[in-house]
């Protein structure tokens, strides 16, 4: 992640409203990313697309954790207090194995209220909450449930079908006929285009090949070399974390006349294309 928005501040040091997009060109986007090796079938070993899903959300974690400390503003020491004492419920009913998902809802409630109210996104408050409902407890009866497993079973077809399709409607409408080129050569697009589509896909081969070459991990089973460049390549596809923080770094959406969500998506566009060249090409 640090290697992208490197890049970008590159193109951009100096300028005092372009410097905070440094964060747009960090995250990769799992829907995007897993839908293009999809297409690839069983070209693609089982091992590439765990390590791409697994980095994608560590990615995205690490997306709103940047949100969290470097996006937000006037802190409410009493929210946060409140959210803090939210979270200690929250984990108290995880040690005792409490299964009902409604006490998880009631006092995440509470906890996204005042992370909202805090100053800090409120998308991290979505995280906590995750993380504390138990992946296994005993229902009634003393029979083994899952709670997390049943919520994200439940939650799967509204995320999919209604949420980021609406996320994603709503956040990349381009009016292309206002956007020039020369506004395209500019500053902002181009660090957050080449940060995408280099500076990705060097932050994840770069430190991939330094972590296995000095023996701390291994090449993903039954896959070579131009295989995992093809999977760093789709790194790159930043498209829903990638818009959600430029519209927290723009506050003023047409600051730049639209051109960092119109890079966004040429970035993601390169990336997806030539990362499935490469990927359909090594065997």
């Amino acid at each position: 992640m640090a290697v992208p928005a490197i890049i970008y501040l590159m193109f951009n040091q100096g300028h005092p409203i372009a410097v905070n997009g440094w964060a747009i060109p960090t995250a990769t986007d799992i829907a995007f990313a897993l839908g293009v090796l999809s297409l690839l079938g069983r070209r693609v070993p089982v091992s590439l697309k765990l390590f791409l899903m697994a980095l994608a959300i560590i990615d995205d974690l690490g997306a709103i954790i940047i949100i969290a400390i470097f996006y937000t503003s006037n802190l409410s020491i009493l929210s946060i207090a409140v959210a803090a004492i939210s979270l200690a419920v929250l984990i108290t009913l995880n040690r005792f194995g409490i299964s009902k998902k409604a006490a998880y809802f009631i006092v995440g409630s509470i906890l996204w209220v005042s992370v909202l109210k805090s100053g800090v996104h409120a998308t991290l408050a979505g995280v906590i909450l995750a993380l504390t409902i138990p992946l296994h407890a005993k229902g009634e009866n003393n029979k083994p449930v899952s709670p997390a497993k049943e919520i994200e079973h439940d939650l799967h077809f509204w995320v999919a079908f209604l949420i980021l399709p609406l996320f994603a409607f709503v956040n990349a409408g381009v009016n292309v006929t206002q956007i020039s080129f020369s506004q395209m050569s500019g500053s902002v697009p181009l660090g957050i285009i080449f940060g995408l589509f280099i500076g990705k896909q060097l932050g994840v081969f770069g430190f991939s090949w330094l972590a296995i070459k000095f023996k701390k991990a291994d090449l993903p089973k039954d896959s070579n070399w131009l295989q995992f460049y093809g999977v760093s390549v789709l790194t790159g596809i930043g498209f829903t974390m990638s818009l959600f923080i430029s519209s927290l770094a723009f506050e003023d959406a047409s600051v730049f006349q639209y051109t960092d969500r119109l890079a966004i998506l040429i970035g993601s566009f390169i990336s997806g294309i030539v990362g499935y060249l490469v990927l359909r090409t090594g065997k």
